[in-house]
This record gives C-alpha cells, sequence and structure tokens, in this order.
C-alpha cells in the first residue's frame, strides 16, 4: 500500500510538472489582436570564433510581404537567454520579431567569455571621467585572466585606444559578445523590416548593447531604439562622439542597484545623479534633469529618458513597469502599429508556471526516494543515533550562532577571492561564479572539519561511541567506523534521483523549449563542456554539503529529530534551515537594511565596493536555493539515518545550477 501511494505521488508530481511546462509554453506562444500567435524556434548562429545559441520569436503578422520590425535581446552575467523572455513575450505579443541570444559564455553558446578580450588596466569611474593623476585609470593591473576581465566589464570595443589598447598587446576584441554577429543575423531575416530595429540588454548585455548601437552607428540597418536594463553611462570623450552616435536611448534605472558603476559610483540612486554633468550630457540637457520624463525627440533619434524603478538589480528584467515603459518606448522608436497597452503584460504567468514545473520536479525525488528505498536501495536506510548525545541548550544555540557567524562573515570576502583572484588553473576551473564558491566552500569545509572534530575528541574523552554513527556516516552495526558502503550505496541512490530530476529537465527543453528555472538558470541541459565542468566540481560540493548536513543535522541533532509526523519533520527542518541559511540571511540583512535606510549596500559601506555586486545580488537567488535543500537534507536524514543522500542529491543540483549555463571562460 505504501509503495502504491508513493508511485502514485511520483506520477502526480510529474504530471504536474510536465502540465505547468506545456501550459508555459502555450503562454509564450500566445498572441494577442493582430498577432495571433508566436513561432518560436532555437537554433545557433555560425562565426569565426563558434556558434551562439539563440531563441527566436515569431509573431504571426511578420511576413515577407509584411515584414515586422524586430529586437535583439542580450542577457546579463550569470543568466542565458530565457532571462530576456519577459521582454521576448511581451515584444512578441506586439509585433516584433524577437532575437535573444546565449552571450559569450554563457548558456549554450561555445564560445567562452574570454573572447570579449580585456586589457592591463582598469578605470574606477565612468568612463571618460578618469585620470591617471588622481588614480582614477590604473595600468599595469596583474592577476588572473578572469580577474582582469571583471575589471574590463565596462570597458567597450569602440572606445579610443587609451581604453581598449595595452602595452602587451592585448585588446577588448568583441564587448558586444556576440551581439553584432547576432544583429547581423537578425537583420538578414526575410520577414524583418532592417529598418526598424532597436537592441535591449541587462546589465553586463547593457555594454553588449552600447557596442551593437556603435557597431552599426550610420549605416542602413542602426539600430532606432536602445534600452538599457540596469546600464553604465559614459562621457561622450571616451568614443568617437563625431561619428558614433545612439538613437532614442532608455535607461531603466533600479533604485536599489547593487553594482557601483550602475549607479554613477555613488552608494545611492538619489535626485543628485539628475544634476551630474554624466547624466546631463546623456539626456542631451544643460540644466538638471527628472526621472520619468522624454527629453528629445523620436524623429531624430535624440529621444531620452531615465525611468527610476523600485526594484534591485536582479528583479528589473522583470519589473512590471520597466517593461510598460520599454514597450511604449520601442512602439515610439519601431512603430511596432500595435494597439496593446503597454500594461497588458503575461509573462509572470509564464514564470510562474514554470516555477512551479521546478518546484514539482524537485520535490519528486521523495517519492521516487521511497519507491527506492522500499526496494533495491533498503540497505541506505539506517536507525539513528542515541538520544543520549544530543546537544542540547545553551552548546546548542552556541553551536548554532557560530556557524552563522562564520558562514556569514567569510561569504562576501572568500565568494570575490575565488571569484577573481584565488590561485586556480583557469583551463580547468574555468567557472567564474564557480570559483567564487569552490572558495567559499572550501573554507567552511575546513572550519566545519575542525569544529566537529573538536566535539567527537571531546566525546571520545568521555568515553562515548558510536562517533561516526552520531554524523550520519556509519552503519549501526559498526559505529565507530566510517562507511563506505553505505556511501556507495547512497551516492548510487542520488545519482539515480538526480537522473529523474536531469530526465525531466531535458524532456521539458526537447519538447517545449523551456527549462526548469524562476526568472533566472537554475537547471537546464548539459553540453559536453558543461558536463566536464559538473564533474570538475562535483567534489567539492559533495564534500561541502556532507560537512555541513553532517554538522547542522546530525551533530546538532534535538529532540524534534525523534518526533514522528509532521510536527517532527517540521521541527527538525526548521532548526537545519536555520543553520544552513542563517549565515547568508545574516549577511543579506547587512547588505539591504542600510540600502533601503538610504546609507548604502552594507557590503560596499562596510568592506569597499570591491565585495560588492555579483555575489550580493545572487543573495536574493542563493538563499530560497539553501532552503530548499534545507529541506530535502532533512526528509533524508529523517528517513534514512544517514546523511550521504540528501548531501548528495542536494550536491548534484547546487553543482548543475552553477555548471549548466552560468559564465564558463575558455
Amino acid at each position: 500500500m505504501k509503495k502504491n501511494r508513493s508511485l502514485a505521488a511520483l506520477i502526480l508530481l510529474l504530471v504536474l510538472a510536465f502540465s505547468c511546462v506545456f501550459a508555459a509554453d502555450r503562454v509564450q506562444r500566445s498572441g494577442s489582436g493582430e498577432v495571433s500567435s508566436v513561432d518560436i524556434r532555437e537554433g545557433t548562429i555560425d562565426t569565426e570564433l563558434g556558434h551562439i545559441a539563440y531563441k527566436l520569436y515569431v509573431p504571426s503578422t511578420a511576413t515577407e510581404t509584411s515584414k515586422a520590425p524586430a529586437v535583439l535581446l542580450l542577457h546579463g552575467y550569470q543568466n542565458d537567454h530565457e532571462t530576456c523572455s519577459a521582454f521576448s513575450i511581451e515584444l512578441a505579443r506586439r509585433g516584433a520579431v524577437v532575437l535573444a541570444i546565449d552571450e559569450y559564455g554563457h548558456g549554450s553558446t561555445d564560445i567562452g567569455l574570454l573572447e570579449r578580450g580585456y586589457v592591463n588596466q582598469k578605470v574606477t569611474v565612468n568612463y571618460g571621467e578618469d585620470s591617471e593623476a588622481d588614480g582614477t585609470f590604473k595600468k599595469n593591473v596583474g592577476g588572473a585572466e578572469r580577474y582582469r576581465l571583471m575589471m574590463n566589464f565596462s570597458n567597450l570595443s569602440f572606445f579610443d585606444e587609451k581604453y581598449t589598447k595595452d602595452s602587451a598587446g592585448n585588446t577588448i576584441s568583441d564587448s558586444s559578445c556576440g551581439g553584432i554577429d547576432a544583429y547581423r543575423y537578425l537583420a538578414d531575416l526575410p520577414y524583418v523590416d532592417s529598418a526598424r530595429m532597436g537592441v535591449s540588454g541587462h546589465s553586463m548585455g547593457t555594454w553588449s548593447s552600447w557596442t551593437v548601437a556603435a557597431y552599426y552607428s550610420g549605416t542602413d540597418i542602426e539600430p532606432k531604439a536602445t534600452v538599457l536594463q540596469c546600464g553604465e553611462l559614459f562621457r561622450n570623450s571616451a568614443y568617437d562622439s563625431g561619428s558614433i552616435h545612439f538613437n532614442n536611448v532608455l535607461l531603466l534605472q533600479a533604485k536599489y542597484d547593487e553594482f557601483s558603476y550602475f549607479r554613477d559610483y555613488e552608494r545611492n540612486v538619489t535626485d543628485e545623479l539628475l544634476s551630474t554633468e554624466l547624466r546631463k550630457e546623456f539626456l542631451g540637457i544643460s540644466e538638471t534633469g527628472e526621472w520619468n520624463r522624454t527629453y528629445g525627440s523620436f524623429s531624430d533619434g535624440t529621444a531620452r529618458r531615465m525611468e527610476l524603478l523600485m526594484t534591485n538589480h536582479r528583479l528589473t528584467t522583470h519589473n512590471s513597469k520597466g517593461i510598460e515603459v520599454a514597450m511604449d518606448w520601442f512602439e515610439s522608436a519601431l512603430g511596432t502599429g500595435s494597439h496593446l497597452a503597454g500594461t497588458a503584460q503575461i509573462y509572470m504567468v509564464k514564470e510562474l508556471l514554470v516555477l512551479a514545473a521546478l518546484l514539482f520536479t524537485v520535490f519528486s525525488v521523495i517519492p521516487a526516494a521511497e519507491l527506492l528505498l522500499g526496494g533495491c536501495f533498503s540497505g541506505v536506510v539506517q536507525p539513528l543515533p542515541s538520544r543520549d548525545r544530543m546537544i542540547t541548550g545553551k552548546k546548542w544555540k552556541t553551536g548554532v550562532l557560530a556557524g552563522i557567524l562564520i558562514t556569514g562573515i567569510t561569504y562576501p570576502f572568500m565568494t570575490q577571492l575565488g571569484h577573481g583572484l584565488l590561485p586556480v588553473p583557469e583551463k580547468i576551473f574555468r567557472m567564474t561564479i564557480g570559483n567564487g564558491f569552490l572558495s567559499w566552500y572550501g573554507l567552511l569545509v575546513i572550519v566545519f572539519v575542525i569544529m566537529t572534530a573538536v566535539r567527537l575528541r571531546k566525546q571520545k574523552k568521555a568515553g562515548d561511541t558510536g562517533r561516526w554513527h552520531d554524523l550520519g556516516m556509519a552503519e549501526a552495526s559498526q559505529p565507530d567506523r566510517f562507511s563506505w558502503r553505505l556511501l556507495g550505496r547512497s551516492l548510487l541512490l542520488s545519482a539515480v534521483l538526480f537522473l529523474i530530476v536531469y530526465a525531466v529537465t531535458w524532456i521539458c527543453e526537447t519538447l517545449f523549449g523551456l527549462d526548469l528555472r524562476f526568472i533566472w538558470p537554475f537547471f537546464r541541459s548539459f553540453n559536453l563542456t558543461r558536463l566536464g565542468q559538473f564533474f570538475v566540481y562535483l567534489p567539492v560540493y559533495v564534500l561541502f554539503f556532507t560537512v555541513s548536513t553532517g554538522r547542522s543535522l546530525a551533530l546538532m541533532r534535538t529532540e524534534a529529530t525523534y518526533t514522528g509526523g509532521e510536527k517532527g519533520f517540521a521541527g527538525t527542518w526548521l532548526r537545519t534551515a536555520l543553520q544552513m541559511t542563517g549565515g547568508v540571511l545574516l549577511i543579506t540583512l547587512i547588505e539591504y537594511v542600510p540600502f533601503f535606510a538610504g546609507i548604502g549596500p552594507g557590503a560596499d559601506v562596510l568592506f569597499g565596493s570591491t565585495f560588492g555586486g555579483p555575489f550580493m545580488s545572487l543573495l536574493i537567488v542563493f538563499v530560497p536555493q539553501v532552503i530548499v535543500f534545507s529541506l530535502l537534507c532533512t526528509w533524508f536524514y529523517r528517513k534514512t539515518g544517514n546523511v550521504f543522500t540528501g548531501a548528495f542529491v542536494s550536491a548534484f543540483m547546487a553543482c548543475w545550477i552553477v555548471t549548466g549555463g552560468s559564465s564558463i571562460l575558455y
């Protein structure tokens, strides 16, 4: 009977997952008004460097005899083409052909991010406002290639040679990250009106958008509109402004942008920015400007606007007000002819459906595990260790607090160290964000192993036995011996469960062109290069989750661990979630409470802007992941009496998220 219930639950969850993705596909293909439907295609663009992957949206009204306007969409750092889906869906519903690509080093594009290029110098202010005399233009910057690359993210290939070349022969080669080739491909499609084209990007994609617009400036296919979703501005003196011009530029400004260069290197986005020469030059005015007001004229390409959005950096891509303004902007600049109001939006329906599919799929591993544990993997199940050696009261609280403080305080420093300067072989460890987590996880493993060893040594001196069993790493028959057999069986079980989730993702991508995510990439199928990187980083993830789970669930077990039913599960999970997420929640508060109070991002204020940016903005993505992982680890520990299975399943998923589509150097 129990097996039947588990099988029914597994089937139900998978049916719900596929149903949600099917419905999401109907949403992304739906039209409105004259656009009866949207055809969606995926493919690659061949270039001299390799292949650029894309997703193309073609409204039913776009034909060779009735050509449509078109927009190229360029995603941000650590994202891929599907992050642009909100803009893609809404533009296509309004009659525009939309091409969203995976930029260099991201998604399914096989060209590494290093092809963007770098020079051995950096600028610490907006380009054109720098000076060697005051130290804001620094030559001969050393360090790993990825560090120099990241120091030049806002250095664009159409800037003056002062910025784009160095004495060592390095250059900023293509800051469009493939956007130039993709824009030409889009312009050549037979159903595209190449005289009515635009470009839009988010974050890293805004630098790509500037580059595309500059490259085609003055040609017969120059972009008639550029929409920047959290973009950096630069002075006209940084490039040849006499021959390069930008038509109808809209800047969507996030009020709480975690990246300093998108707020002009100030701690806050305030009205004071409106009076700077940089902002006035952008608007084409001499007086102090205003938010949410259009300056200039669409007819001659001088239209400029800065829309202030009450959101943060990552959420700008799906901010309803920002999308409304952008849709109206493209309508004014490209003349889509759509009567659909900018407020008529459906993109979030697709996002919520795919989120539901993601959750259904992740939690399908629970009934699947119940089936397998009741059969060929029954040997994985062990009794829980004795209550006698539980850590309670003040000792438990002290241990939890110590773990939270260590995890939180080390996060901004170790992630940034690994991101840029950790001396790892870059042709082996090729994931940029992956190296940040590699550094942080590595330190935490060392610290937690030492803390655990101290605890177990005290236990040994007290004459207690069953130390490995206390950690959930031994069989009950041999409690003082680490069990390789238990580890092996758990690893095999976890691999089977992981393959179930991977198979669902692959089927969804194959049938519907949708992976499992919510706004940002989570689960997407591997190509061979990314599969190789998965196995490169996996050992560190497995080690970290095993040590972390052993400490937070097994060693720090409480009376709730032994309480049956929903009450026992909830009590155990809440305590586990507190330990696993407490550190990152702490640093989240440190980052955003001062920001919302008008002081500035906490990392910037306390540690300097070097420790702000990508890993701080990742917190809103990272915290929910860890909460889900803590739930899975809790269920598996209570079910199996060992920490391996939950830790391995979580490690597989966490490593998959980082290596599946995010930035890769080569």
